[in-house]
């Protein structure tokens, strides 16, 4: 006959249990910023009613309630994620697996499987962010989850402290192994632990569309776009031009980039000249096809990456994972000098039925100036000489917005500066598209290189000239010149802030910042992009020339051998028998002597009484060798040690 399981708790857990609760709560930490609200409720849910449970020694819920409750929450995972596969569902789903085997959690094996469960979500975590705070998060967790897992296994009577301090002791001899591991385990040419970084949306608030207010919003995103290290010098603040996309096309509101279909032969249409600038690029993860670089980037050493039609670069694939390469740029080119009339108009295309201000104002002030080039000249000296304004908090524009803006507002962003000018220039007959991308960048010197944030975010115009081709403009250094001249956090700590409409941030905070991200820097070469060249940079540095995979592994298995065995050896050594002491010793000798084994558990009264019955020995020399054992065993008398082996010599 099958016996029911027992639904009801027995409290046989409640000692163990708050700590494997800490355990995964722990683990689910990282994670929580990226699921949705419910799946922490759900957990906190569970987490509650499986303690009232333990508590209260209620019965558990029933089985057709756990089922229930586990389609519902594959069900909202699937409706969520619209998938179940990848990092996201994935630890969606080990969250609500974790919870609800809280709830069928019967005994100390079922908390093995809970401990377990928050391992792979520690696991989990480094599949999102891989940065410096990873490391020390990841020790406090193993730690965590090895301190739960001795409260629940250990002595009952055992204290916190000590379980703490084994399972502290236990993560500390594991580090060695994996230092060795990392180090000396050959790498292949794409690192295995560079999984995509899921973020669950793109970081970077640029696409390939503009309309008022979307680069104002991201300029208040500190958050690191890409690094750049330079190989000799570094271009000047009003060089750092990072070209990442062309907006061509102009609705009346937003601009697009919907690029014609034109020959590929205009990619030759290129002039550099002067000296090129190398310079090595770290891009953040941003799910974007677009590659950032310096203009006008003419080599890169990056996979699966094209110039496109405007000569900005184009990944195949989204960047998905932190990736490093090296590229080339001259500050000094000419591009497409020569242009078909069929793709000029392409660039002169604009609904005229809206913002008709602009368009009069662009035809009367293209007449009085009387070439392209003068009229690019007075516009800029318009936005220059007028009440115009930068501002971190432009206005709501509604429609026909460049009207509003050029003859109501005048506040704006760079994106504001950029639309109104390239549709005055199209207005005057002048092709003209906007540039989005990134302008300045602050350089750290405490790593040396440089760091380009998403504040850093700007928009700026090119015009076409009859022989001499596209131009830059940027109408934002015409009203907020040292926006240009010293960059956007410069800029801030300048003092330029207030008259934006925002605060001056903290220059001691600001280079806390800067710290940071210079440690940042470093996990990131070393840890994160431990490949191959660094690895063989290594080994040179630790005497091992020309380091083959087979020798890099047969070190390997050599130094994880030996660590092994020391590791063993200190176990040993700490966990060894303790010695007996003297008096243990000698009674050893008299019970020999005696010729009769004590039974187990006989005390040592006990042993003299039976011994005196049996054994040769004359019954006062046992008594009296007993007394003087417990009385240096136990009595710390040590006159009795002496009486112990004067007593023993004296046995015949």
């Amino acid at each position: 006959m099958k016996l029911a399981k027992p639904r009801r708790s027995d409290g046989s857990l409640l000692s163990s249990l708050p700590w494997t609760l800490a355990a995964l709560a722990f683990a689910l930490l990282p994670h929580l910023r990226y699921l949705p609200f419910w799946i922490g409720a759900s957990f906190l849910a569970c987490a509650g009613w499986r303690m009232l449970i333990e508590r209260r020694r209620m019965a558990l819920p029933p089985t057709w309630l756990r089922a229930t409750l586990a389609l519902g929450g594959f069900l909202g995972v699937l409706g969520t994620y619209q998938m179940i596969s990848g990092v996201g569902p994935g630890s969606a789903l080990l969250a609500i697996m974790a919870s609800l085997k809280l709830l069928e959690t019967r005994q100390r094996r079922d908390q093995f499987v809970l401990l377990f469960i928050a391992i792979f979500l520690v696991m989990s975590a480094l599949l999102r962010e891989q940065y410096l705070w990873s490391l020390p998060y990841l020790v406090a967790a193993l730690v965590l989850t090895m301190t739960a897992w001795l409260r629940m296994s250990g002595d009952p009577g055992e204290s916190t402290r000590a379980s703490f301090a084994i399972g502290t002791r236990l993560v500390a001899y594991a580090v060695p192994l994996a230092a060795v591991m990392w180090v000396f385990f050959p790498r292949i040419s794409v690192p295995f632990w560079a999984v995509p970084i899921d973020t669950g949306s793109g970081t970077t608030g640029l696409s390939n569309h503009m309309s008022p207010g979307d680069i104002s919003s991201l300029s208040q995103s500190g958050a690191v776009a890409f690094r750049v290290r330079f190989e000799d010098r570094v271009p000047a603040p009003r060089e750092r031009y990072w070209r990442a996309m062309v907006l061509y096309n102009f609705d009346g509101r937003n601009w697009s980039g919907n690029e014609p279909l034109l020959s590929q032969a205009r990619n030759l249409q290129i002039d550099v000249g002067g000296e090129p600038l190398r310079y090595e690029m770290i891009l953040e993860p941003n799910r974007q096809h677009w590659v950032p670089a310096l203009e006008l980037v003419q080599g890169w050493e990056l996979s699966n990456t094209v110039m496109g039609r405007t000569f900005e670069l184009t990944r195949v694939y989204p960047i998905d994972q932190r990736i490093s390469f090296t590229m080339t740029s001259y500050p000094t080119y000419r591009i497409e000098p020569e242009l078909s009339m069929s793709v000029q108009g392409w660039y002169l295309r604009f609904p005229h039925e809206q913002n008709p201000q602009t368009s009069t104002l662009a035809l009367a002030m293209f007449r009085q100036a009387g070439s392209p080039e003068r009229y690019v000249d007075a516009v800029l000296s318009y936005f220059h000489e007028q009440d115009f304004y930068y501002s971190l908090q432009p206005p709501a524009l509604g429609s026909n917005p460049v009207d509003r803006f050029l003859f109501d507002t005048r506040k704006g962003f760079c994106e504001h500066f950029a639309s109104a000018f390239t549709l005055m220039m199209r207005a005057a007959g002048v092709p003209a598209r906007v540039v989005l991308g990134y302008q300045g960048g602050e350089v750290n010197p405490l790593g040396g290189y440089m760091i380009v944030r998403q504040s850093d975010a700007h928009a700026w115009s090119e015009v076409w000239f009859q022989g001499r081709g596209w131009i830059r403009v940027d109408p934002t250094a015409a009203v907020a010149p040292e926006r240009i001249e010293l960059g956007y956090t410069d800029s801030l700590l300048d003092g330029a802030a207030t008259a934006w409409g925002g605060g001056t941030p903290s220059e001691f905070l600001h280079r806390i910042r800067l710290s940071l991200d210079a440690m940042n820097a470093r996990w990131n070469d070393w840890v994160l992009g431990y490949g191959p060249d660094r690895q063989t940079s290594v080994m040179e540095m630790l005497g091992m020339v020309n380091p083959g995979w087979r020798k890099m592994m047969l070190t390997l298995v050599t130094l994880v051998v030996t660590l092994t065995l020391i590791v063993s050896a200190l176990l040993m050594w700490r966990y060894r028998p303790p010695r007996p002491d003297r008096a243990r010793i000698l009674y050893r000798r008299f019970t020999k002597r005696v010729g009769i084994e004590p039974a187990l558990g006989e005390t040592p009264r006990n042993y003299a009484n039976r011994a005196q019955q049996v054994s040769a020995l004359s019954a006062t020399a046992i008594h009296a060798t007993t007394d003087a054992y417990l009385a240096a065993r136990y009595g710390g008398d040590a006159a009795a040690m002496l009486r112990l082996e004067k007593s023993l010599k004296t046995l015949r």
